[in-house]
């Protein structure tokens, strides 16, 4: 059974992901997964690199993007503003990387407060061409389902149908954190209800389990902490990794068909 990851982070996230990209082609390839994509926080700084290598490689490069979406409009600014949710968007085809390009420019230019945001009126009228996946437990849908607020989580799954069809999928993660699986636990009936298909991410920020460590130095950085600081952010386990389709399949027994749907939204 292959595998492909969808929701990956390069050295492009900046001072939080660790995957050089070279490296990251190769261990793809290497691990025999027919494809590969790139979602780094906010930027397409790594797609050129990103399409080359994979090219090279002659796995599929999937061309993405891990948006911050503004709790509210993206033009707002001052206090109580600089919220924002995660969501992750894959290019199908031309018109969609033209339209991740506007998000990604528009994000900077206008929207960018704390971080590069958009809005969802703007995602909205740039959704064409684009895959979209429900996203990790920042991500909007996590925080309705995980504070029950449930017909606001229907009400979010419609506007999401109605921007990407079926291009939409929602997205298991679980990284051995409890949040996770409380998350998981309430998103699993939902998809069921609303016939949304399922796919599996790993949310991989770094390459191999034991760069978990300096992955965990480049957070303190980002924040200006010391490894030392007890109240610091952290990532709580060193499941964050590139893992190959066999632990994939091992750790997600039971959901084999989310897992082969990942190759199917590659190809």
């Amino acid at each position: 059974m292959s595998f492909v990851h969808l929701h990956v982070h390069s050295h492009y996230s900046i001072l939080d992901g660790a995957c050089k990209i070279p490296e990251l082609v190769d261990k793809a390839s290497r691990a025999g997964m027919p494809g590969i994509a790139l979602t780094d926080h906010g930027n397409l700084f790594g797609a050129i690199d990103f399409y080359d290598a994979a090219r090279a490689a002659n796995i599929t490069p999937i061309l993405g993007y891990e948006a911050y979406i503004a709790i509210g409009s993206r033009t707002a600014r001052g206090r109580g503003h600089g919220g924002y949710y995660h969501l992750t968007l894959l290019v199908e085809n031309r018109t969609g990387y033209q339209n991740l390009l506007k998000i990604a420019t528009e994000s900077y230019l206008n929207g960018f407060y704390y971080k590069p945001r958009i809005d969802n009126e703007f995602l909205a009228e740039h959704s064409e061409g684009l895959i979209c996946l429900t996203g990790c437990l920042r991500g909007e849908l996590a925080q309705r389902l995980i504070h029950e607020e449930h017909e606001e989580a229907d009400k979010l799954i419609e506007f999401y149908r109605e921007c990407f069809g079926d291009r939409l999928y929602a997205e298991y993660q679980f990284n051995g954190i409890d949040l996770q699986k409380k998350y998981l636990e309430a998103l699993i009936p939902v998809a069921k209800r609303h016939n949304l298909p399922t796919v599996i991410t790993n949310d991989v920020h770094y390459l191999d389990q034991e760069d978990a460590i300096p992955h965990d130095a480049l957070l303190c950085i980002q924040t200006g902490k010391k490894i030392a600081d007890p109240k610091r952010l952290r990532f709580s386990t060193n499941d964050f990794f590139l893992k190959t389709p066999e632990q994939m399949r091992q750790d997600w027994r039971g959901h084999e068909d989310s897992l082969l749907r990942t190759v199917e939204v590659a190809e």
